[in-house]
């Protein structure tokens, strides 16, 4: 059963305690990394019959393929895929950036551009479930950015990729398909193997192995966060719905028995209304027996005496979610601090970010909020800034500039603008 406290009778170490599972995979991934260094498509062949049970004969799944899976999903099912890309793409089509150029001083002329990576790795998890709003989130603004090549990576099921990942591939654009998953894939996107082409950057979720192969390459390429397991937090009032909120916990506690569930209301009452309303409703779930357990040891539900307490603790844990579940929600957005995504009123379920609304749900979690955001255009793009001097400006700032140099001790630094100089004299 959920945890119950009071602000005025617990320690803050507390209220801001998180579970965070250890991870123990760093040696197995580091072996599994450096054979597929060594020895390429063979090495992916093995684990994926290994830890797949997927005796492949082609590690790339063919166009063909792809337009077979389409074809067999439910055509209601591929209208809403549709609807929701073009929700993403609305939004994030909203974060392009250009560079500019400044050339306010006579001679001088400084600046920016903007460019897209040219291969971005997206991975996509498979396994006992299909996620293809995580091919959505993740390709769209890799498109919209202007990407020349999006590899996508997702593990076979029963020898082969789930059909409605394959479907959101062909709604997304992605360019090419690989059945591989684990580290081994993450492993073939950083370095490459004779089939799959190395990458500037890997995007997507995953499991322990994963996240540790994301850490390990890092460096090697790019990466867009180590993602931990899920959270949100809920700030409600006296009037709020117990059913509602019970069950917007529950959304991310059957994700992972890690997940992180925080109820934070100004009412003891509801709090008791939504602890029994969670009994009630974890039976019910498919995933019961994972909601049970990320409720009993990482759910909590925190009573505050005011809306703005009640921020206070969510900005001190910086949530992967928050939902502020007011009538006037956004007289308190300013008050939020630090949060991955804001859904906003008593009618915006965190399910509809997952899926639908468009603002993207790969997000910050662990408390990284605090100077990390969600995905972004700006995730697959780069920046180069350039300078120009004109002689005469050089004769202007340069003396400036050598005096500069040596007061860090850095005689060629002064010496290199010196030199020009003297053409003066």
């Amino acid at each position: 059963m959920i945890k119950i406290l009071k602000m005025n009778e617990i320690a803050r170490e507390e209220i801001l305690a998180r579970t965070i599972p250890m991870s123990t995979v760093e040696d197995q991934v580091q072996e599994i990394v450096a054979e597929v260094r060594k020895n390429g498509d063979n090495a992916l062949y093995m684990f994926s019959e290994k830890f797949d049970k997927a005796k492949l004969t082609a590690l790339e799944v063919s166009e063909e393929e792809i337009n077979q899976a389409y074809e067999s999903v439910d055509e209601k099912f591929r209208e809403i895929i549709k609807e929701a890309a073009e929700n993403i793409r609305v939004f994030h089509q909203n974060q392009v950036k250009s560079g500019f150029i400044y050339n306010e001083r006579r001679g001088i002329v400084t600046g920016q551009k903007v460019q897209a990576l040219k291969k971005v790795g997206i991975y996509v998890p498979g396994g006992t479930a299909a996620y293809p709003s995580t091919v959505l989130m993740n390709a769209i603004p890799a498109k919209i950015a202007g990407v020349e090549e999006i590899i996508m990576v997702t593990p076979p099921t029963g020898g082969k990729v789930n059909p409605v990942i394959l479907a959101a591939a062909k709604i997304a654009q992605v360019d090419r398909v690989f059945q591989i998953g684990g580290a081994q894939a993450v492993a073939a996107l950083a370095y490459g193997t004779e089939s799959v082409p190395r990458v500037d950057k890997i995007v997507g979720p995953g499991n322990a192995y994963v996240a540790e192969a994301k850490k390990q390459v890092y460096g090697q390429v790019a990466i867009d966060m180590i993602a931990g397991p899920s959270e949100i937090l809920i700030v409600a009032d006296e009037k709020a719905n117990p059913v509602y909120l019970a069950a917007d916990l529950l959304s991310q506690a059957e994700h992972d028995k890690y997940a992180q569930a925080v109820l934070v209301c100004t009412d003891e009452k509801l709090a008791l209304a939504v602890q029994a309303e969670l009994e009630r409703q974890i039976p019910l779930l498919p995933r019961a027996e994972i909601a049970r357990f990320a409720i009993d040891n990482g759910g909590k539900i925190i009573v505050a005496a005011t809306i703005e307490q009640a921020l206070e603790v969510s900005n001190e844990l910086a949530p992967e979610h928050l939902e502020i579940c007011t009538d006037n929600p956004f007289d308190y957005l300013d008050l939020v601090e630090h949060a991955g995504s804001v859904f906003l009123g008593r009618y915006c379920p965190e399910a509809v970010g997952d899926y639908f609304a468009g603002a993207n749900h790969t997000l910050p979690t662990g408390g990284t909020a605090r100077f990390a955001s969600p995905l972004s255009v700006d995730d697959f793009t780069k920046k180069t800034q350039y300078t120009y001097y004109t002689k005469e400006a050089l004769q202007t700032d340069g003396a400036k500039i050598a005096y500069f140099a040596d007061k860090e001790g850095l005689g060629a630094h002064a010496q290199s603008v010196r030199v020009r100089l003297k053409e003066e004299e």
